[in-house]
């Protein structure tokens, strides 16, 4: 099978670089300034597996047919992608791996619903530079579809993935891809102090917004009828039990699972796309519960005012401060 890694950022350098290692038939699709470092010196993958350069061809644009997409571009980048590259997709099955839960939709407006797959990553990685990408954490890779049953196109994509992350088929994948929104959800603080997610977790009144977050996001999700499903290694039963903690103890807690999650620095997809000068997808993550509590007429307050936070680092390129952050919350979490 001919695979396309759409998007070179920290996941789609990390599976190409794997994909390419374990002699896969693949290439990248990446933006400019990638493309070019991809070309001229390879991947370089470090972290967790140990560190190695991979020679894989890349390029801003596809010139064949693969038969397996990787979509890895952020949320808001896919329709771009998709309209660059469409002539060349038009047999080709589409995996998604987008945080949130609308990459799916955006997709079915180009593609039949019966090619599209959609994946569910629970590793973690970084990239430090184009090209150069550090795998922090393992986890698996959630697969299925949103549109029907998982079927024989499913189970094939699973076998070539399975070389590279142990991968879960899943009937569910809908319930799980809300349940990763608040994996996701407290990536809005790095991107608003600008700093690693292990100084930010390590203090527990930062760590007490994040329980906040779920707070706040578990009422709107569940006033909304929307069920959650576990992830591998995430249980519902977690996420629920801290929300519903007092968020002193509970933010002890998360502080302590944060701060021990990587040696290596994390800084969150929303942190790395503003280091990079690009939009960050903060609208389909922390956005989703704003999206949902307007939808059922709700509110949403705190996670309303962290997307405003985040957009303003966007367009200022400057951070908040700590004080800043716990200014601007205050009263908006307990």
């Amino acid at each position: 099978m001919k695979i396309a890694v759409i998007g070179a950022g920290a996941i789609g350098g990390l599976v190409a670089g794997y994909l390419k290692s374990k002699g896969e038939d693949v290439s990248v699709v990446a933006r400019p300034e990638a493309a070019k470092a991809i070309q001229e010196k390879g991947l370089a993958i470090s972290g967790v597996r140990g560190d190695f350069d991979v020679a894989i061809d890349a390029s801003e644009r596809l010139d064949y047919n693969p038969g397996l997409a990787i979509l890895c571009t952020k949320t808001q980048d896919i329709a771009a992608a998709l309209e660059a590259n469409r002539s060349f997709l038009k047999d080709t099955i589409i995996l998604t791996t987008q945080n949130g839960v609308r990459a799916d939709e955006i997709v079915s407006k180009y593609f039949a619903k019966d090619k599209i797959i959609s994946s569910i990553v629970m590793f973690g990685s970084t990239m430090i530079a184009p090209a150069e990408i550090v795998h922090n954490f393992e986890g698996k890779w959630i697969i299925g579809s949103i549109f029907g049953a998982n079927g024989a196109r499913a189970e094939e994509i699973a076998k070539v993935l399975n070389h590279i992350f142990p991968v879960q088929l899943s009937d569910e994948l809908k319930g799980m891809k809300y349940l990763k929104v608040f994996v996701n959800a407290n990536n809005c603080i790095p991107a608003v102090l600008g700093k690693s997610m292990q100084e930010c977790f390590s203090d527990i009144e930062i760590s007490k917004i994040s329980i906040g977050i779920w707070k706040e996001g578990l009422g709107i999700v569940q006033k909304s009828g929307i069920k959650l499903v576990s992830l591998p290694d995430f249980p519902l039963e977690r996420m629920i039990q801290l929300a519903s903690a007092p968020t002193e103890i509970a933010g002890k807690i998360y502080s302590g699972i944060m701060t021990n999650l990587s040696k290596a620095p994390l800084y969150g997809s929303i942190l790395q796309s503003i280091k990079r000068g690009k939009a960050s997808e903060i609208d389909y993550i922390n956005g989703e519960f704003v999206h949902l509590a307007k939808e059922n007429n709700l509110a949403a307050p705190l996670n309303e005012k962290l997307v405003e936070m985040v957009h303003e680092v966007e367009q200022s390129k400057k951070f908040f401060s700590k004080e800043d952050l716990l200014s601007r919350a205050k009263g908006l979490y307990n």
